[in-house]
């Protein structure tokens, strides 16, 4: 309270979203009060509605974000757990029968701790231990090596050595990093030439496509990957080298794509590039530690259910040795990026109260989505996720979209094979997410790309437009593909 008495002193307090949040709290304490009938949800009880009411203030939140994403996420834990469940209020509880299914308090804490959380901490742990050892860097320096020093195969050799480092470390880092080694590279070019923009550009592009490649690649995959194979709903199944095996080649095919348009776009004036990588790997025991750890746990992570182990236990891995090598310390855990994991956990605290109230199904059943084409669902879906996506964060347009197309889904059962079955539409959702890329508040990567200076918003909305629509109209065609072969 005293910080924000001082923001308005100094006249930092920003008017607009102390604005947007007042009228968030208004509109949601309005839908908590309206008469049941005016949803036109048959049946509809008092703790759905209050569910409808937490749906509304979090779609406001992240879009005004008049709050931080993360703070929102855990506005929706607050409120879940001190109004809807079976640990709120008395006065706020009732029979079964007059107020509806309340939510288990203890299921609702527990998305702090959901094996798909696990997965993302393994995949932070590794990011910082690659860091802190300089592994990152040789790498980096390795791979690009092979691309020679002709300006277009430097620019193919960024964009894919981007690409593979975002499939199993945060796209935010792996984005930051890649701009650094690029830093030098901008030196050799003319200063007007249109080269720079195409090779900071080729860093966005590169990292938001790469983060389709694995399930813990971007929190909309998290989300997609957790209904899939939760036990008590579809139990799919799906492992992670099954979903790498179907995305990475995908991911490949869009990165020569994007590649070939940047080329012609944003041509190079210079034939030639010096590379300069500043840094290498750290000569310890501790690199070797975690060299050794970062492949074992990748190809646990691809091979892993041949042997019976799943992704979320093999997360494990590099965190206990990275623990008890001393490689990770309490003080490393500062750099895990905690408001993504608040982001997910608020995400699956939103579906688990949409499905265990039983609102996502009887909104479902109040309309007829059994009546459409699954193309048309699998469409709309997908443009109303790449929409939102380009707006808001993509984690939360995949935690608003999965809970309801979860049910959507299991309402329509086998109707939905013509385009491959669930897995085309709740995977489609995560690559329409990913391929939400035109403007520089669509990704982290974007707005790290644009404050460079190097790239003007026209540039962004150009390519970004013209590489998602392709990654839509590539990736639903893929995925419709090996679900009719049963693949996923």
């Amino acid at each position: 309270m005293q910080e924000t008495i001082k923001k308005v002193l100094s006249g930092s307090f920003n008017k607009k979203k102390a604005f947007m949040f007042l009228l968030t709290v208004v509109v949601t304490l309005i839908v908590w009060n309206l008469p049941s009938s005016f949803f036109g949800i048959d049946g509809l009880t008092v703790v759905q509605q209050r569910v409808i009411a937490i749906f509304v203030m979090a779609v406001m939140l992240w879009l005004t974000e008049a709050i931080p994403a993360w703070a929102t996420s855990v506005s929706i834990i607050f409120v879940l757990l001190f109004f809807v469940s079976d640990s709120s209020f008395k006065f706020m509880q009732g029979s079964e029968g007059e107020y509806g299914q309340l939510l288990d308090s203890v299921g609702i804490m527990a998305c702090f701790a959901d094996p798909t959380i696990i997965l993302f901490l393994g995949g932070f742990i590794l990011a910082i231990a690659a860091t802190k050892s300089g592994l990152d860097v040789w790498m980096a320096k390795t791979m690009i090596r092979p691309f020679g020093h002709r300006s277009e195969n430097v620019l193919l050799g960024f964009l894919l050595i981007t690409g593979i480092f975002s499939m199993f470390i945060s796209n935010t880092a792996t984005a930051a990093m890649m701009l650094t080694f690029l830093t030098p590279v901008f030196k050799a070019l003319p200063a007007n030439g249109k080269g720079r923009i195409a090779l900071t550009m080729a860093i966005p592009i590169g990292a938001n496509l790469g983060g389709m490649g694995t399930p813990i690649g971007t929190p909309p995959n998290a989300f997609a990957y957790k209904v899939l194979n939760d036990p008590t709903g579809m139990n799919l199944d799906i492992s992670f080298g099954q979903w790498m095996a179907v995305m990475a080649p995908l991911i490949i095919l869009l990165l020569f794509i994007a590649w070939f348009l940047l080329i012609k776009l944003f041509p190079f004036s210079q034939d030639t590039i010096e590379l300069e990588i500043d840094g290498d790997m750290h000569r310890n025991w501790r690199t070797v530690v975690v060299a050794i750890t970062f492949v074992v746990t990748i190809v646990l992570w691809i091979c892993g259910k041949q042997i019976g182990i799943n992704a979320n236990t093999v997360a494990m891995l590099p965190i206990a040795v990275f623990a008890f090598t001393g490689v990770i310390t309490a003080k490393d855990l500062q750099d895990i990026d905690w408001g993504v994991i608040w982001m997910v956990a608020g995400g699956f605290a939103l579906g688990l109260a949409m499905n265990g109230t039983g609102l996502a199904k009887a909104a479902v059943e109040a309309i007829p989505f059994g009546e459409w084409s699954p193309i048309v669902i699998l469409i709309i879906a997908g443009l109303v996720c790449y929409f939102l996506s380009n707006f808001i964060s993509n984690t939360a347009t995949a935690a608003l979209l999965i809970p309801i197309l979860t049910v959507v889904c299991e309402g329509m059962g086998d109707k939905l094979n013509v385009i491959g079955g669930n897995s085309t539409i709740l995977i489609g959702i995560a690559v329409a997410a990913s391929a939400a890329m035109c403007l520089p508040i669509s990704t982290p990567p974007n707005a790290i790309a644009y404050s460079t200076g190097l790239v003007e918003q026209k540039d962004m909305a150009k390519t970004g437009i013209l590489v998602g629509i392709i990654t839509l109209i590539l990736g639903f065609s893929l995925l419709i593909f090996v679900g009719r072969l049963g693949i996923f």
